[in-house]
């Protein structure tokens, strides 16, 4: 299945939009069955059930949204990249990283995503973790 540069970038609007309303089983539901999840920093998980777990960790430890989205999709409609800002509240102690007691933050991200049958077959995150280690070493509220 193809899919036109018009639905390819709906899809990826569609995610965030099912990200900001915390709806996991929706974002879930415009992924491919072996979709690979490069991690920021990280390493890469394959499949539905590693990027639900993933989501779950995600939501014990932070509260986010994605805000002043713009998304780019190539001209064959394979792949796609979006540019935004999280805005967050780092709500529980994260493994390995400094303790959380609420802090807020907004980092640019962006994430790159290669597009197969219809769903999101990839999902490659970058943000700068020195950025949002700063930002949470600050005072609650210091975000802007």
């Amino acid at each position: 299945m193809t899919c036109e540069q018009s639905d390819v970038d709906e899809l990826i609007r569609l995610y965030y939009e099912a990200f900001n309303r915390g709806d996991r089983p929706g974002m879930l539901r415009l992924l491919h069955e072996q979709v690979v999840h490069d991690i920021n920093e990280g390493g890469s998980e394959i499949g539905l059930d590693a990027f639900a777990r993933f989501l779950q960790h995600m939501d014990t430890c932070y509260a986010e949204q994605v805000e002043d989205l713009a998304v780019m999709v190539n001209e064959d409609s394979a792949r796609a990249a979006a540019e935004f800002y999280i805005r967050g509240e780092y709500r529980a102690t994260d493994d390995g990283l400094p303790p959380a007691t609420g802090q807020t933050y907004r980092l640019r991200v962006g994430a790159f995503f290669e597009i197969r049958e219809g769903r999101i077959a990839r999902v490659t995150n970058y943000y700068n973790l020195k950025d949002w280690l700063r930002q949470i070493s600050t005072d609650p509220g210091a975000a802007q």
